[in-house]
Order: structure tokens, then sequence, then C-alpha cells
């Protein structure tokens, strides 16, 4: 792997887009672009107020650094500063009644539960 420079300022936040998941109000940058797993696995989001993601499922676990705002990840609330490990196999989903901007680490897609 190369060492890799992503400016963020100099990239535009694209509306999230997954097949068959509401994803209205929620917009990303790709900060890392994994080309074994042919998806970012390092990116900022940004939730809208009132946006949300649904439960689903982290088979690699996840981290989440809140860069700015408040976000409900299941039962906790974290604020502009919180960093939230989360587990290989650990399930939630993600709300923000003020709208947030998350730093996120994902090694592997969720698993969007039903």
């Amino acid at each position: 792997m190369e060492k890799q420079i992503t400016k963020t300022s100099e990239i535009n936040w694209k509306p999230l887009i997954e097949e068959g998941v509401k994803t209205d109000g929620i917009s990303v940058k790709a900060l890392y672009y994994d080309d074994v797993a042919k998806r970012p696995t390092a990116f900022l989001s940004k939730f809208e107020p009132g946006a949300s993601y649904p439960n689903h499922s982290h088979p690699a676990g996840e981290e989440i650094f809140v860069l700015e705002g408040e976000v409900r990840s299941g039962k906790d609330e974290l604020k502009k500063g919180d960093y939230l490990y989360m587990p290989p196999g650990s399930t939630h989903s993600v709300f923000s009644k003020t709208g947030c901007i998350l730093l996120f680490k994902v090694p592997e897609e969720v698993v969007i539960l039903k």
C-alpha cells in the first residue's frame, strides 16, 4: 500500500446511494478506497437533521469519530469529539436529530437487517 493524501476540502459531498436502503439526507466523502474490497473503507458522512441509517450489522466491526454535531448509534448518544468502536458482529442503527459529520472506518460492507 502506498501513502495517500486526501484533501477533503477539494472533494464534493455526494449523496449516499445504496440499493434497497433509505439514505435520504446522508452524504459522503470517500477518504480511502480499498482496491481489493472495491469500496471506500474510510469516509466522512454528513447527516442532515432528522437523517437516519437503518439497523445493520458489521461483520468486521466499525469505528466512528464525531467531528460535528450529535448522533445516536443504537442506544448511545455521541457528541462532537466522541469516538465509538463497534466490534465485529455488532448491530445498530444511526440517527441524527440535529445533523452531524462523522468519520467512519468500516473494513467490510455492512449487512442491512430487516
